[in-house]
């Protein structure tokens, strides 16, 4: 089960300890429900190549069932081609939180004239995503704007906003 939360964001944020960076490439091979591939280059580690499915969200639009499974770099390569079209680019950096949850702040198309940022915090459980509070990070400024549950705010419609469906 996936418990997020998520903020559209400007920048990086600054004055947390940074955990890792990924760079990545995703594509869909459907967004109803959502079938994506990703490549996921940690910065100074593997490469991996992940399939994922991931079910409807829940009402308010926390959590969803997600199911992912590592493939080969031919498999994903041959997904890549079915899709046919541009994979979106993105860069994820990861930040601790206090008490142990992580800030995931993507960068989604750099250089495109579509480009944006948004910030995921997970939560293990929804008492959990729902009581969290930015401003107990110093983050209220930055974490202002939040979309967590509204239209349009997912990757896979801006996928279809994008490349299309």
């Amino acid at each position: 089960m996936e418990i997020e939360r998520k903020w559209m964001v400007t920048g990086w944020p600054e004055g947390l300890p940074e955990v890792e960076v990924y760079r990545m490439d995703q594509g869909y091979l459907c967004v109803r429900p959502t079938v994506r591939i990703r490549r996921e280059a940690l910065r100074g580690g593997a490469t991996s190549h992940v399939l994922c499915f991931k079910g409807a969200p829940d009402p308010a639009g926390l959590a969803r069932e997600e199911i992912e499974t590592e493939i080969t770099p031919d498999l994903f390569a041959r997904l890549e081609r079915l899709i046919g079209k541009p994979l979106i680019v993105k860069e994820r950096r990861s930040y601790a939180l206090p008490g142990g949850l992580t800030l995931e702040v993507n960068d989604v198309d750099p250089g495109q004239p579509t480009h944006f940022m948004y910030a995921e915090v997970e939560s293990p459980t929804l008492a959990i995503a729902q009581s969290w509070d930015p401003a107990a990070a110093g983050l209220e400024q930055y974490l202002c704007d939040e979309c967590t549950g509204q239209p349009g705010a997912s990757m896979g419609e801006y996928w279809v906003q994008t490349r299309g469906e």
